[in-house]
């Protein structure tokens, strides 16, 4: 059995999202909420219940296999695909966290993996670095300061060229912080702005949250997160002096 969705031929899609990429999944049918993700992304796919017979087709931008439900046949049509004249790339794997030791013995079957459940937004990241790592994308954004890079499309982060293993709420609360350097935000605009409106916490999820930055940031970068008593909080100095 196959299933198809492609994004419309015309009509507005999202900011960025690429018109023409069509990526193979499996299993059919596809996880809802990998369908629903790539459908917001604006991209197209068709399913596969089985990686037997399977035909491969030029118009395939990579594929994504979920060995959530299945990780045997999801690990072997991960193969069938590598092993093909001309392999199916990029691959992306979804993966459940308590099997993650199985990707050191397959490395050679993908090229990302994403541990499941996951975030809409880190689906289209890692997507569009794949595809721009294929030359099929543009180059990822950099929101740089100082000794501080970060990879908006990749969420990737590193200080001094070493690399910071953060969360996902983590690493979007640096974000925020380090796009207006200088700028002060008080916990409720880094509540509203990063955690987003319908997020019911406190105003100590922030302070909980700055407190984990600082310390992966480590002794020596941990001040470019800087407290304004009774205000907020914000990273480094003004461009402006």
């Amino acid at each position: 059995m196959v299933s198809s969705y492609s994004a419309p031929s015309s009509g507005p899609l999202p900011s960025g999202a690429p018109p023409n990429e069509l990526f193979l999944l499996y299993p059919d049918p596809p996880p809802v909420d990998l369908v629903r993700s790539l459908s917001l992304g604006g991209y197209g796919w068709t399913a596969a219940s089985s990686h037997s017979g399977l035909i491969v087709s030029d118009d395939w931008t990579g594929a994504i296999v979920s060995l959530a439900e299945d990780a045997e046949r999801g690990w072997l049509l991960c193969r069938d695909l590598r092993r093909r004249d001309v392999p199916v790339e990029p691959l992306l794997v979804l993966i459940p966290g308590d099997r993650l030791d199985e990707l050191d013995e397959r490395a050679e079957l993908f090229d990302d993996f994403l541990i499941a459940p996951f975030h809409p937004a880190e689906l289209d990241a890692r997507l569009k670095h794949l595809l721009w790592r294929a030359g099929r994308g543009v180059r990822p954004e950099m929101v740089e300061y100082g000794p501080l890079r970060l990879n908006t499309e990749t969420y990737q982060a590193q200080i001094d060229g070493k690399p910071l293993d953060l969360t996902y709420m983590e690493y979007e609360l640096l974000r925020f912080l380090a796009a207006t350097p200088g700028r002060v935000f008080s916990r409720e605009t880094l509540l509203n702005q990063v955690w987003g409106y319908e997020y019911y916490g406190g105003a100590r999820t922030v302070d909980v949250h700055i407190r984990r930055l600082r310390a992966k940031l480590g002794q020596e970068h941990a001040n470019l997160i800087q407290t304004i008593r009774s205000v907020g909080y914000k990273l480094g100095q003004s461009r402006w002096g």
